[in-house]
């Protein structure tokens, strides 16, 4: 099957307000997404994330909840969120359900290693030269 994007969906809104409330109820115990800690520290976005999609050969756009187009919201309320969902010439399919996302413990060489079995490509290491396999 030839994808032509993936989008992933945080379980958090956007937006100054929304970003906001979400890093306090992550301080508090109260807010989670397993999609974040795969592609933030907890200062900043992770540099093997950048790698990542650099690499990745499908272009992937991560957005808020409260910015997913229809389409994606489509697959988000069957699946739950986070989720990761891949769209090609036969429609929208969930990639990573938010279980599996959650299982991840926030590796990104992990997400990957599983993005790419979805994807039906070779599976790579975030920084490795031209995506080689592992």
């Amino acid at each position: 099957m030839a994808w032509q994007r993936v989008v992933g969906v945080y379980d958090a809104d956007g937006g100054l307000v929304g970003e906001s409330r979400y890093v306090i109820g992550k301080v508090l115990g109260r807010a989670h997404c397993a999609l974040c800690d795969i592609t933030h520290s907890p200062v900043r976005r992770k540099r093997e994330w950048d790698r990542l999609l650099a690499e990745l050969g499908v272009p992937l756009e991560v957005v808020h909840r409260n910015e997913q187009d229809e389409q994606t919201a489509e697959q988000t309320r069957a699946s739950g969120l986070p989720v990761v969902v891949g769209f090609s010439g036969a429609g929208a399919e969930v990639l990573i359900g938010p279980q599996e996302l959650m299982g991840l413990d926030g590796s990104v060489a992990r997400f990957a290693e599983l993005l790419g079995a979805r994807l039906r490509v070779e599976p790579m290491t975030p920084g490795s030269a031209g995506g080689t396999p592992q």
